[in-house]
């Protein structure tokens, strides 16, 4: 967390990351389960939606499910708040996009190694033929790997680009 120090006014990366990890499970709660319905949180763990109460008990897990994002993103926003209240600073846009997309990638390559790998409650696209769920998951996880990865990158740059402005702004003081 030193990096997210008060002290030093620089974007709080924790509070981007968990924005981008409800933002991810967002998009994946109301895309993919509610308006595509290509799957919900237990459709491949013995409760297909083929009957009321199994829409039942997927409906309770899937709101669930949306708890934990709200709770990451209301994390999110307290960070953001601790921080900005502190340092009146201006954020350069880029490293909250950068950050956001670190963590909606986070977001896929866990849910898409734990849930839909490991325990299989559920897959990505379970309107399609069995066999093709595979494709589904790892395009999932392949997008979460270039979000991941494009932040990562995009967050380096703006930091680099941070650090020389900073630094020329000390050199030009000293002179």
């Amino acid at each position: 967390m030193a990096r997210d120090s008060l002290d030093h006014g620089t974007f709080p990366t924790s509070a981007g990351i968990l924005l981008g990890l409800g933002l991810g499970g967002f998009f994946d709660g109301i895309v993919l389960h509610q308006v595509l319905q290509w799957h919900h949180m237990l459709t491949s763990a013995g409760y297909p939606p083929d009957s009321v109460e199994n829409l039942e008990i997927n409906v309770f897990w899937d709101g669930l499910f949306h708890m934990s994002t709200y709770v990451f993103t209301a994390l999110g926003l307290f960070v953001l708040w601790r921080h900005s209240r502190r340092a009146h600073l201006r954020w350069p846009a880029k490293i909250l996009i950068a950050t956001i997309l670190m963590g909606f990638g986070l977001f896929n390559l866990v849910e898409g190694l734990i849930d839909h790998q490991i325990l299989g409650i559920h897959h990505v696209n379970e309107t399609v033929l069995r066999e093709q769920w595979i494709y589904w998951d790892i395009g999932f996880l392949v997008w979460g790997a270039v979000m991941l990865a494009g932040g990562w990158a995009l967050l380096r740059r703006e930091r680099h680009r941070e650090a020389a402005r900073a630094h020329g702004l000390s050199q030009g003081l000293r002179a």
